[in-house]
């Protein structure tokens, strides 16, 4: 099975589903190239989405921005704060690039596809631009810092370049630009989070949302280009992130996923209140919980009574705390997360999840390789008895844990043994799901640097062949023994093949689709459903009894 992320997610959340036949023909066409992502895979479904207004938006503005994004879900993130700061500019999102004084594209440099599209769509915005010359179009994201020349002075294509980090300048960039200048900021930060910045939200389901908790990452995996587009890890500030989900839920939310490229590494040391004042000062509790709150005052941001640090001097905050902190807001609201890297995810964040009911019981733990002479050569600083042991320990913890995985496909110097020892992997681990990959060298990585791509081609694509067949088989059999279990499940809205039927997930992220019947519920509700029936990507099922109606 091959599918895509929903949220994610990273992101990281299956959404689209293609079976091995459809897989196999767009094998053909050799565009299937890496699309590593650490915390996200590619939802094919959503690449080039635009950026929607919120329904009924009551104020009018001067200048309409457009904003459509690739690659992974942090870029769609991404594209969230950017609506806020134009917002804040006195900007209006439209979904329509032709009416707008400001089109921008966020882009990706992980797949080579992506952005070979993205300079599609720039020379027809550049044709746009004859009729409307005082349109500006920019780039944004992680194609920013590497192509920054031929966008802006080879091909003219646009009038700003802004990277991951620099976001906040972009009002003064649009200004510049304005002149007939051409305005770049593409720098690399060591502190930059957005934490103060409240995204606006895309036009979603209303019931799913992504806050990114972690900008960056210090992993120097051989084949990623991230620490060069994203730079150095900075985790975001935990009370931000914790009233950021409060919000989300009293704004009809339900569920949550935490973004960042490794998760598991979140590391955010409690500011000594002797030093700084105001709401940063503390760590917010939800409405209930007690745990952190001595004689606390209380506060109007967002119904929370924080807690002073005092108390806390010296600790820190780690993923495990932060996910235990926003389970606490609410039993109701869902908790999932994306990415883990194997080497850093802890006992301490397997017992949180197997503590509360609402941290959904799935972790995505990328392999990439079964080898360990490959791993080795990517740099993942883990073996393959190493990975087999973090998949036993979490089984240990959490039996009825969903795992899924990213696997490549022919990285340089594979030999039919590393193939078969990544095959062999895959079926200890069982993955519900896995994202597959041929690999394809990304400039500036170091595997591009220090290594020959020397397997050749017609190689990868039967190697990618035989992976996605063992994981559709491995997924029809996790599908089958769900079969006369009940399950939880988040309706998230119509199924897609029938307005008759809802769709949701269970714990584990699996989709779930069952008839509506009669009942009175709606998106967000919680209901339990019997399986009853599946194939490899969607399980089917009735109704058993409501849990929880919001």
């Amino acid at each position: 099975m091959f599918r895509s992320l929903h949220q994610g997610t990273s992101n990281y959340l299956c959404q689209t589903v293609t079976t091995s036949y459809v897989f196999l023909s767009l094998l053909s066409n050799f565009d299937l190239m890496l699309d590593y992502v650490t915390e996200k895979a590619h939802d094919e479904s959503r690449q080039g989405e635009a950026f929607a207004p919120f329904a009924a938006d009551p104020n009018e503005y001067r200048r309409r921005f457009y904003i459509e994004s690739y690659g992974c879900q942090m870029n769609f993130s991404d594209s969230e704060i950017v609506a806020s700061i134009l917002n804040d500019q006195g900007f209006g999102a439209t979904p329509n690039y032709q009416e707008a004084d400001l089109v921008l594209i966020n882009t990706c440099s992980i797949r080579e596809k992506a952005e070979q599209t993205i300079r599609k769509r720039l020379n027809e915005f550049k044709k746009l631009k004859q009729n409307k010359p005082g349109m500006l179009v920019g780039v944004l994201g992680c194609m920013a810092e590497r192509l920054k020349s031929k966008f802006l002075e080879e091909e003219q294509l646009v009038d700003i370049v802004v990277g991951p980090d620099a976001y906040r300048s972009l009002p003064a960039l649009v200004e510049e630009a304005e002149t007939g200048q051409k305005a770049v900021n593409v720098l690399l930060s060591r502190e930059e989070t957005y934490a103060d910045i409240s995204p606006v939200r895309l036009d979603s389901n209303g019931v799913t949302a992504f806050v990114s908790i972690m900008r960056g990452c210090n992993n120097m995996c051989s084949f990623c280009v991230v620490p060069f587009t994203r730079g150095r890890e900075r985790s975001r500030d935990a009370v931000s992130i914790v009233n950021e989900c409060q919000k989300l839920f009293d704004s009809g939310y339900r569920e949550v996923t935490l973004l960042g490229q490794n998760v598991d590494s979140y590391y955010w040391p409690i500011p000594d209140p002797t030093q700084r004042e105001g709401p940063s000062d503390t760590l917010a509790s939800p409405k209930g919980d007690t745990s952190n709150n001595v004689d606390s005052p209380k506060s109007e941001v967002g119904g929370w009574n924080p807690s002073p640090l005092g108390e806390l001097e010296g600790a820190v905050v780690t993923f495990a705390k932060l996910l235990g902190k926003c389970a606490l807001i609410s039993p109701l609201l869902r908790i999932r997360f994306s990415t883990s890297h194997p080497k850093d995810i802890t006992d301490d964040v397997l017992y949180t999840m197997a503590k509360y009911e609402n941290i959904c019981r799935y972790i995505h733990l990328p392999v990439q390789s079964g080898s360990t002479r490959i791993l080795q050569l990517m740099n993942r600083t883990y073996t393959r008895e190493w990975y087999k042991a973090k998949v036993n320990r979490i089984r240990e913890i959490m039996p009825d844990c969903g795992i899924s995985s990213d696997i490549i496909a022919g990285f340089c110097t594979e030999t039919e043994e590393d193939h078969s020892d990544t095959l062999d992997i895959m079926g200890y681990s069982r993955y519900d799901m896995s994202y597959m990959f041929i690999y394809s060298e990304r400039p500036g990585t170091l595997a591009q640097k220090r290594y020959a791509d020397d397997v050749a081609g017609e190689i990868k694509k039967r190697r990618l062949i035989e992976i996605v067949a063992l994981q559709n088989r491995l997924s029809l059999e996790s599908n089958k023994k769900d079969i006369g279990k009940i399950f939880n499940v988040l309706i998230e809205g119509d199924s897609k093949k029938s307005a008759a039927d809802w769709m949701g997930r269970n714990t584990q992220n699996k989709v779930i689709v069952f008839p509506k019947r009669d009942e009175n519920l709606k998106k967000g509700d919680y209901v339990m459903v019997k399986v009853n029936d599946c194939t490899q990507a969607t399980l089917m099922g009735e109704i058993e009894y409501l849990k929880i109606k919001n």
